[in-house]
C-alpha cells in the first residue's frame, strides 16, 4: 500500500518543503561521486553517532577503535551533526521514501505553520526525533542520518490539524487499484509500527530509527495541536 497524494490542496506555493527537497537530494547527489571510504567517513561526519557522546559513561569506546572509526568522527565539528544529519541519507530508497511523504505531508502543514515557523518547526522536530532515538540508544556506535525524524513531525501536525483528509493509495492484490484511506487510519496505524518496530529492533538490532520516527510524530502532534487551537480559536 502505497502513499500517492493527499485530498487537501494547499492555498501557498510550499517553499520551504521544496527547499527541504532540493537540498537533501543536492546532498546525495554529492554522495553518489564519494567512494566507500569517502562515503563512510561522510556519514560519521556529518550523521550523529550516539557514542561519541556518551562514551564518558562507559568503557564502550573501545568499541569505535574497533570499527577503527574514532579518527573519522574525532575531529568534526560535535555541533554541526545534529542539523546536518537531517540532510543525508543512506540510499535511494531512504531519500526516496523521505522525500516522497514530506511532498505529501509538507505543503499542508507549512500553508498552516507559515513559511519561517514550518522551518523551526521541521528542524526542532528533526532535534526531538534524534534525542528521542538516542535515549533508546545510548551507546550506538552506528551513525544516524536521515531526515526521517523530521518529517515524522510533519507528519504529526498533519494528523492532528488535516486529520479528516483522505490518502489516495495504490494497492497492489493481484491488479493494482486506488483506495482512498482516511489520514487518521493511515497515520495512527504507522505510528502504531513504528512503536512496534521499535521495540523490536531494540531486542533484533534493527538499523532503522524506528524511534526517531515515534519521537519525532509525537512532537509533531504536541506542536501541531497548539497550531489547531490557534487557528481555530
Amino acid at each position: 500500500m502505497f502513499p500517492l497524494y493527499d485530498t487537501i490542496p494547499s492555498r501557498k506555493k510550499p517553499y520551504i518543503t521544496y527547499t527541504i527537497i532540493f537540498i537533501n537530494v543536492a546532498v546525495f547527489l554529492y554522495e553518489l561521486i564519494l567512494n566507500n571510504t569517502e562515503l563512510q567517513q561522510f556519514f560519521f561526519n556529518y550523521g550523529v553517532v550516539p557514542l561519541r557522546y556518551t562514551h564518558v559513561l562507559t568503557n564502550k569506546i573501545k568499541y569505535v577503535y574497533q570499527w577503527n572509526i574514532i579518527e573519522n568522527i574525532i575531529y568534526s565539528n560535535p555541533i554541526f551533526p545534529f542539523i546536518s544529519h537531517m540532510f543525508v541519507h543512506g540510499g535511494w530508497s531512504h531519500i526516496l521514501g523521505n522525500m516522497w511523504f514530506l511532498w505529501i505531508f509538507g505543503d499542508n502543514v507549512e500553508d498552516r505553520m507559515g513559511h519561517f515557523n514550518y522551518l523551526l518547526f521541521y528542524l526542532t522536530g528533526g532535534l526531538f526525533a534524534l534525542f528521542f532515538h538516542m535515549a533508546f540508544n545510548l551507546f550506538s556506535p552506528y551513525p544516524l542520518v536521515g531526515a526521517s525524524g523530521a518529517i515524522s513531525a510533519v507528519m504529526g501536525a498533519y494528523f492532528v490539524n488535516f486529520w479528516y483528509s483522505k490518502i489516495v493509495s495504490l494497492v497492489i492484490w493481484f491488479v493494482p487499484f486506488l483506495i482512498e484511506i482516511p489520514a487518521f487510519i493511515y497515520l495512527f496505524v504507522w505510528f502504531t509500527i513504528q512503536i512496534l518496530n521499535g521495540t523490536l529492533s531494540n531486542i533484533t538490532g534493527s538499523g532503522v530509527a524506528y524511534w526517531a520516527h515515534a519521537g519525532g510524530f509525537i512532537y509533531g502532534m504536541i506542536i501541531g495541536s497548539r497550531v489547531r487551537r490557534r487557528y481555530y480559536i
